[in-house]
Order: C-alpha cells, then sequence, then structure tokens
C-alpha cells in the first residue's frame, strides 16, 4: 500500500472487535480515522456498506477508490498483507497456532457475552463456571510454552493474539469492579500476561477515556443477574434500602 491511501475505522465505542483493528493499526503505527457509529439507530450510508451490519469496517480510500473490508478478522489479515512491522509470526506453522488462539478469543468473547446476559443467578454460575474452564486451558497452553521469554503470548515479541486479548481483559476490569467472581483465580501466567496487556498503549488507547463508565452503564442496563449485582452495589441503591419506608 502506498503512504497516500487514507484508513477509516467505523466503530462502536465498546465494541472489542474494533478494538482489535485499532491495537493493530496503532502497533503498525498506521496513520486512521475513527468515525463512531451507534448500531441501535444505524446511519443509511452504514447500511449500505456493511453486509451483515456490524462493526469494525475499514474504508480504504486509494487513488479516488474505496474498498470496504468487513469482518475483524479479515481486516487484521489484510493490514498484515499490506502494512510494515508484521505482528504475525513468519514461520506458518507458527502462525496457524496463533490464528487458532485468536479464533478461540472469540470465542472467549462469546462467552463473556453468555456471561453478562444470563438472566439467573444458576445461568449467570454456569456461565462463570464456562467462561473460568476456557481461561484454563489458555493457562495450560501458556504453561506448555515455558519457560517463557516474555510477557507476551509469544514471549518477548507482542503478537496479533495480544492485540485480540487486550479486549478480552478489558471486560474482566470492568467486572472485577462488581465483584469478585474468581474466573481467574489459580491462573497465574493468564494473570501476568493480563497485567502486561493492561500496560500497552496501543491497548490502552483502543477504547476512549471514559470507556469504563460507558461499559458499566451498558452491563447495568441489561437487566441480567449481573445487571442486579450492579444496582444492588449502587450508592444510591444503597442509599434507598438504608432509609425507612
Amino acid at each position: 500500500m502506498q503512504h497516500t491511501d487514507t484508513l477509516i475505522l467505523v466503530s462502536h465505542p465498546l465494541c472489542p472487535y474494533v478494538q482489535r483493528a485499532a491495537i493493530s493499526l496503532a502497533e503498525k503505527g498506521v496513520p486512521f480515522e475513527r468515525v463512531d457509529i451507534d448500531l441501535a439507530d444505524k446511519p443509511d450510508w452504514f447500511k449500505a456498506i456493511s453486509p451483515l451490519g456490524k462493526v469494525p469496517l475499514l474504508r480504504v480510500r486509494q487513488a479516488g477508490d474505496e474498498t470496504i473490508i468487513f469482518e475483524s478478522a479479515v481486516i487484521l489479515e489484510f493490514l498484515e498483507e499490506t502494512q510494515a512491522n508484521p505482528l504475525h509470526p513468519a514461520d506458518p506453522y507458527v502462525r496457524a497456532r496463533h490464528r487458532a488462539w485468536i479464533e478461540y478469543g472469540s470465542a472467549i468473547l462469546n462467552a463473556i457475552g453468555r456471561f453478562y446476559s444470563a438472566p439467573s443467578e444458576a445461568g449467570f454460575l454456569a456461565e462463570s463456571s464456562a467462561l473460568s474452564a476456557m481461561f484454563g486451558r489458555l493457562e495450560a497452553e501458556l504453561a506448555d510454552d515455558t519457560p517463557r521469554r516474555g510477557p507476551w503470548f509469544a514471549g518477548s515479541r507482542f503478537s496479533l493474539v495480544d492485540a485480540v486479548y487486550g479486549p478480552v481483559f478489558r471486560y474482566l476490569d470492568a467486572f472485577d469492579r462488581i465483584g469478585d467472581f474468581g474466573i481467574l483465580e489459580g491462573k497465574p501466567l493468564v494473570q501476568a500476561w493480563r497485567k502486561a496487556l493492561s500496560g500497552r498503549p496501543s491497548i490502552r488507547q483502543a477504547v476512549a477515556p471514559d470507556y469504563p463508565q460507558r461499559l458499566h452503564a451498558f452491563l447495568r442496563a441489561k437487566g441480567s443477574f449481573l445487571s442486579s449485582l450492579i444496582r444492588q452495589g449502587d450508592p444510591a441503591t444503597a442509599l434507598r434500602q438504608a432509609l425507612p419506608a
């Protein structure tokens, strides 16, 4: 690609899949514009260019033409093929393993969605257990790779796997503010990886400063069991419960 290309990342403030693309672009040092849309009220121009009606979209403008790329995994691969500073390993066997664990990261995001959407306590506990087990499998994978040479998934080299799990762990930050659900208990390698990712500038800057407040409000309004825990912990709710009827 030539430097005259203009990259526009169509985004939603809370979407973890958008964050992957933003992290990759930042790690590669590629300038881009980010445009947020309201997925509850999708603009007509977005519906016209998004076959699945989802974000992220990458609009690539080059010499008067525009190419629309949709689906985060495809966007990540496109950036690998067209931009400098590759985040994938060069070895095809290692690269395939990385792609597989990226897919696993998407499966964890689906499990996180089931966790925060579970309507009952029983469902919530079941989803919490399932999520903990998924991170347990990740802990075993990291353990197989010891001695570890650095803080990232592949040791000392930051990769696309790291870009994918940064947004995953960001959800756990939000859950930790609500309660201790023990999801990463007994998983020291995953916990160390989470801590390293939380300090990476590209990951910190992939969301707006008000992201924690936005996510908290989204979770609170969900009408799920987790929502009820949030409302019980809110100062205003606690004050109402303390007041005489």
